[in-house]
């Protein structure tokens, strides 16, 4: 690959000046004909050092940014590689800027858009990728980026939302934490020696949260490695198949919690599959796509056993019913639509209702936790103070005592 420097003028008489990437001066020549202009002059030369960064990250947000400039530049009339340039040059991180540039030279030697992107899954999705290869068939690329581009923000404020919600509890609990530490590692020891001086018999609770602070003070290192060790354990395990299936049939069965998990996950299946049938995308390869983006494994293997059924003839309302996951509400909807025809539409309903129904559970779950973990704190410190503060109701009789 050599780089090469070219000056052109334009239809309307602007001169234009660049540099490209090609394998050499006859594909640059013929890469430059085609966008058009009389080609000035052509040179091989040294190419502009740019940063690029081999490692990082890729935010939805910046994933949605591009398909939306995207979706403008090629209805603009501008061929993917020319937009895909602009785009290059307009892109501040250093790791989806160099992205991006080798998503380019594929294209220019000759590769599809969707092959080109499957080989950076971490940055494009597994739904992303089949939609742009429904698109590249059917030819309707800029209306499929824009389904995506609406598709990622929904998924994006749908996350958004239950971090934020989980942020005010984080916080108390926080908040307890540190309190408790702090009573426990600087009071409860200055309150201890001086009950210790005075000699006196300290009431059963204070006894034993002085007992309880000297341990934790002299084990605190080893408290912290047992702590430690059983996260580390649990995320082990949570990673295998079965450890996975354990955790999320544990969280559906959860009280009050369980019903968050359950919309969440139902939401993220509607939506998910409506898009992508809507987008062209065939039934079983949705299914399989839907499945493992839904974010629950007991879900994903309702879907997967639907997906054996449709093979012999089922209709897929059938298999999700069996399931015992989805609500009758659910799997009615996804049955008139197959009846009618109208599949992506009723599918598009129930991620709707169900989008409304998740944030009106968070909130009422958030409006739920916040006066339980406040209780929750000050019986801690409650609990602290008094302990510390009891014998001092017999401080008089216990100095008497002394003297």
């Amino acid at each position: 690959m050599g780089i090469f420097s070219y000056t052109i003028r334009k239809e309307d008489g602007k001169v234009v000046t660049g540099q490209i990437e090609a394998e050499s001066k006859d594909k640059a020549l013929e890469y430059l004909h085609t966008q058009g202009g009389m080609i000035l002059s052509l040179k091989e030369g040294k190419a502009k050092k740019k940063k690029i960064a081999k490692k990082g990250r890729v935010k939805t947000d910046e994933l949605v940014v591009f398909s939306r400039q995207l979706t403008t530049l090629i209805e603009s009339g501008i061929p993917i590689v020319g937009a895909l340039e602009i785009l290059l040059e307009q892109t501040q991180n250093l790791y989806f800027k160099g992205v991006i540039g080798l998503i380019l030279k594929d294209l220019k030697e000759g590769s599809s858009f969707a092959r080109s992107i499957t080989k950076y899954p971490k940055i494009f999705p597994e739904i992303y990728v089949s939609m742009v290869e429904a698109a590249e068939t059917s030819g309707n690329l800029p209306q499929i980026l824009d389904r995506l581009s609406g598709y990622l923000e929904k998924m994006s404020a749908l996350r958004k939302k239950i971090i934020s919600s989980m942020i005010y509890p984080a916080i108390v609990m926080i908040m307890a934490i540190g309190a408790t530490s702090f009573l426990i590692f600087k009071i409860v020891p200055t309150f201890a020696q001086m009950y210790k001086s005075l000699g006196a018999d300290l009431p059963f609770i204070t006894q034993l949260l002085v007992n309880f602070a000297e341990t934790v003070k002299k084990r605190i290192v080893f408290i912290i490695v047992i702590f430690i060790g059983v996260i580390i354990g649990f995320r082990k395990y949570i990673s295998t198949p079965k450890g996975k299936r354990k955790y999320h049939s544990t969280l559906l069965k959860l009280p009050i919690f369980g019903d968050v998990v359950r919309k969440v996950a139902i939401s993220k299946f509607a939506r998910t599959f409506a898009t992508l049938v809507r987008s062209g995308v065939s039934i079983m390869r949705a299914l399989d796509i839907v499945g493992k983006t839904s974010g629950n494994k007991i879900i994903e293997e309702a879907v997967t056993k639907a997906q054996g059924s449709i093979q012999e003839g089922v209709p897929l309302s059938h298999p999700l019913e069996e399931s015992g996951i989805f609500p009758p509400m659910v799997v009615k909807m996804i049955s008139v639509g197959e009846r009618t025809g109208k599949l992506e539409h009723m599918l598009s309903k129930i991620a709707q209702f169900y989008e409304e129904q998740t944030e009106a559970a968070i909130t009422a779950l958030t409006s739920m936790l916040e006066p339980i973990l406040i209780v929750f704190l000050g019986v801690v410190v409650g609990f602290i103070v008094i302990a510390l503060f009891l014998p001092i109701v017999n401080i008089s009789q216990v100095i008497l005592h002394a003297g």
